[in-house]
């Protein structure tokens, strides 16, 4: 009952790369790079065993972006003539990268991480990688000239990746798709079918994450335009309850999203946002179960996870290490009560 985890990204250690940084340049390069990130891994797989995790990931500690460490081993895309575009609705601007031949997978994306985490963890092990919508969301196209054959052919590649995961012995795989918030008519009619394109065949727990975004200036000041109530979810849940997704990860602690919309997803596991990541305040183990059991009115509680709103990965290391505390402390206290 109440078994944790994260929503995927951890800090990355000083001697790794950039800190408090979303796009975090590496510190090094070469053989002395994929050591720093085996290191790191370990890291935070040990800082997740010792806070009381159930379910422990790889801290994303071997890529840059969560989107773009996905899309850095495809063919068929240019990184060296990136163009600016706004993504998210134009939430922000970005430099992305240009899809400008068929797509196709180089080798395996994320088997050195998941393989290196498999070995060293008895816990149960998940690993992410962003949605087919997201990576739409967040790439320029000059081939496809069509969003949903576009997303597609990202939810092949997705898939094949996510099927050697699971081989690796991956118990959980999460595709990221804070996207799912901004475009919910299309997430009707192409994003879950592509979402699904993208797990299909796994045996594994699959998940999916859907957020308001990391707590960066360019989030925050979106969400001071959404109003009393953030009721995106009241759009894709019903949707996604017919899914064959099994798990859907949400933001809920120091959010405005309406706590009955979790009653939407009856018969799927809901990973709850119990820590806030646009915040350093450190939440109490008390704050963390008073979260968990306002939940338990739309939850039942053997589908109840206890979770973090979005990644860690801007955040300071101390501070997410003590949240990793408060999420096991709360989830424990919630447990006794």
């Amino acid at each position: 009952m109440f078994e944790t985890t994260i929503a995927g990204s951890l800090p990355k250690p000083f001697w790794l790369a950039e800190t408090d940084k979303l796009w975090p340049a590496w510190k090094s390069s070469g053989a002395d790079l994929e050591k720093a990130k085996r290191d790191a891994t370990l890291l935070w797989l040990k800082e997740q065993e010792d806070a009381g995790l159930d379910i422990v990931t790889d801290g994303e500690q071997s890529r840059q972006h969560f989107v773009h460490g996905f899309l850095e081993a495809i063919e068929g895309i240019d990184f060296e003539h990136k163009v600016k575009m706004g993504i998210r609705d134009n939430r922000y601007d970005a430099m992305v990268p240009v899809v400008v031949g068929p797509l196709r997978l180089k080798g395996r994306v994320h088997q050195t991480e998941a393989r290196i985490a498999r070995a060293h963890t008895k816990k149960k092990l998940k690993i992410t990688m962003p949605g087919p919508m997201t990576i739409v969301d967040t790439i320029a196209d000059r081939h496809y000239g069509d969003k949903v054959k576009l997303a597609m052919a990202f939810a092949e590649l997705l898939n094949q990746e996510a099927r050697g995961l699971e081989k690796d012995g991956v118990d959980v795989i999460q595709f990221d798709e804070p996207a799912f918030n901004v475009y919910m008519s299309d997430v009707k009619k192409w994003g879950i079918k592509a979402l699904e394109r993208a797990a299909r065949g796994l045996e594994c727990t699959t998940c999916v994450h859907i957020c308001y975004g990391y707590g960066i200036k360019a989030n925050l000041d979106w969400k001071e335009t959404l109003g009393g109530e953030w009721r995106q979810y009241e759009q894709i849940f019903p949707a996604l309850a017919k899914s064959r997704i099994k798990q859907v990860s949400l933001e809920c602690i120091h959010s405005h999203v309406p706590p009955e919309l979790m009653k939407l997803l009856k018969g799927k596991d809901v990973l709850v946002g119990v820590i806030d990541v646009a915040s350093d305040k450190v939440e109490t183990p008390q704050e963390v179960a008073a979260t968990i059991k306002r939940a338990l009115k739309y939850v039942p509680r053997n589908r109840l996870f206890p979770c973090t709103n979005c990644g860690m990965a801007p955040m300071r290391r101390e501070i997410a290490i003590a949240k990793l505390k408060a999420l096991a402390a709360g989830a424990a206290l919630a447990r006794k009560r």
